[in-house]
């Protein structure tokens, strides 16, 4: 094989030689300058690095081509340089073959098969057109450029250049079998209902948590000009909230529950609404508004459509058995569980990447404050469903998230009647450094420690000490079991039709 290639014979070496006496056939010009300018540009990845930059400074989907781009060229690269090159050793194109005022100075010394220039090329533009097409497209005419400089300037024989492009696809598309395209998100679905009519908010009964969500001064005056019948309700710092919601719940006249604050406030408004047998209408009162977001209330003008009109629909909602305490008196608690629950680092990983999202975007947000979470957290020993787990996170949602992965995101089911179970384990050899490498090159959902399953019930047991487990945002010390469960199509809640 490697006599072959060096005598450069058989049907290869004539359509090499074929193709180079039609290139040296050009005359010359500006474009020479511009192809070995851009060839040199490309030297050592630099040009593809700079590329990356660019489409970096983009949060979301440029961003992730970004990276994937790099991921694939590094591939593509080694592949090329450490194994190819040496497997199969050829002589570069001679001054004889081209004009000397196109070839490029200093002509590399290594094996002239496959070119790691267009393996590099090819596979950056595929690997980021792969999760955003535009900027394939845009890149697409570069990478060919940078391919076809190498004929152009001397550097490669044309099959060089075939054979180097067809590693860069490759290493593009194996690359994205470990890191998949995210399926579309399936169409909301709601079950519909009829609620009472709420004009003006007659009948409304408002519970407003000032320390909660997105509350400032002006909001309970926002709300009374809006709904200007409604009883509302404020909830002062060091009141009680879950007692002021039972009164919210119970004040005479109350047809329907209205809650504006955070995940936890709406977790236990929806528990109020569901003992009282109320509609609960949810106000984009939150940080993040995850359920008012589900429910298609997250704009106040959408609330106020649905409430108006009685437009409703029925959502399942998980009951959380919880034992605390000492193992022989344990006590006992019932909580309703609205979106999710979680145990280990989510909490911690949540908040670093609230911090650094309005400086780095939520994607790249995401990856830090998981890198940083996981490089100095400890794993915790659980019991789920009798099997014991090294876990970094058990995450447990009540309804099926998207994208299935470990960043659930959107749930457009909320009556589906499961609950979605991922978990993040560190029972593998290498826990730590394996979850990191996952973490830095963005597959933790394809990662043997990742773990996504469906249940409808579900039991969680501390293997040694408690355990802090948190619903819907609001941490529980001291838990030693947590049962889950769904009562399906529990809770009515206000939703516009259309």
């Amino acid at each position: 094989m490697q006599i072959r290639w060096r005598r450069g014979s058989g049907w290869i070496s004539r359509f090499d030689r074929h193709l180079v006496r039609k290139v040296s056939r050009f005359p010359g010009g500006n474009h020479d300058v511009f192809f070995r300018r851009l060839s040199a540009s490309a030297n050592h990845g630099k040009l593809w690095m700079g590329a990356a930059a660019i489409m970096a400074a983009f949060p979301g989907k440029p961003r992730r081509a970004a990276l994937h781009g790099l991921i694939a060229q590094a591939v593509a690269s080694a592949v090329t340089n450490m194994g190819f090159k040496t497997l199969l050793p050829r002589a570069r194109p001679l001054p004889e073959h081209l004009p000397v005022f196109r070839f490029v100075h200093p002509q590399p010394t290594s094996s002239s098969m496959p070119s790691g220039h267009s393996a590099s090329a090819i596979a950056f533009a595929v690997g980021a057109g792969l999760v955003k097409p535009v900027v394939g497209a845009a890149l697409a005419p570069v990478a060919v450029g940078v391919a076809y400089s190498r004929v152009h300037t001397g550097a490669h024989w044309p099959s060089d250049v075939f054979f180097g492009s067809a590693i860069g696809a490759g290493a593009a598309l194996i690359t994205r079998k470990w890191w998949p395209v995210r399926p579309p998100f399936p169409a909301v679905s709601r079950t519909f209902t009829q609620a009472p009519e709420l004009p003006g908010g007659a009948g409304l009964s408002i519970v407003v948590n000032t320390l909660g969500g997105s509350f400032t001064q002006e909001t309970a005056g926002a709300l009374q000009e809006v709904f200007p019948q409604a009883h509302i309700n404020k909830v002062e710092p060091g009141e009680d909230l879950s007692v002021e919601i039972q009164a919210t719940a119970t004040f005479p006249g109350t047809v329907a529950l209205g809650v504006w604050g955070g995940d936890g406030t709406v977790g236990t408004a929806a528990a109020a609404a569901v003992e009282h047998s109320l509609p609960l209408l949810v106000l984009p009162g939150g940080t993040l508004n995850h359920f008012a977001r589900d429910a298609g209330t997250g704009h106040l003008k959408e609330a106020v459509t649905a409430a108006n009109r009685g437009e409703a629909a029925l959502a399942d909602v998980g009951l959380v058995t919880v034992e605390r305490g000492m193992a022989g008196n344990p006590e006992t608690a019932e909580l309703v569980m609205l979106n999710t629950a979680s145990i280990g680092l989510y909490p911690n990983l949540v908040r670093r990447r609230e911090m650094l999202q309005p400086a780095l975007g939520k994607p790249l947000a995401g990856v830090v404050a998981m890198f940083r979470t996981f490089a100095t957290g400890t794993p915790t020993t659980l019991l789920v469903d009798g099997v014991r787990h090294k876990l970094w996170i058990a995450y447990i949602g009540r309804g099926r998230y998207y994208p299935r992965d470990h960043a659930p995101l959107v749930r457009p089911v909320l009556d589906d009647g499961v609950l979605d179970v991922r978990m993040i384990t560190a029972d593998e050899s290498f826990a730590r450094l394996r979850l990191l490498w996952s973490v830095l090159t963005g597959t933790v959902a394809t990662s043997r420690i990742t773990h996504l399953s469906e249940a409808s019930t579900i039991r969680v047991e501390s293997d040694g000490s408690p355990m802090v487990l948190a619903v819907d945002g609001e941490a529980l010390a001291g838990v030693r079991t947590a049962e889950f469960r769904v009562a399906n199509r529990h809770l009515t809640y206000y939703s516009p039709q259309s």
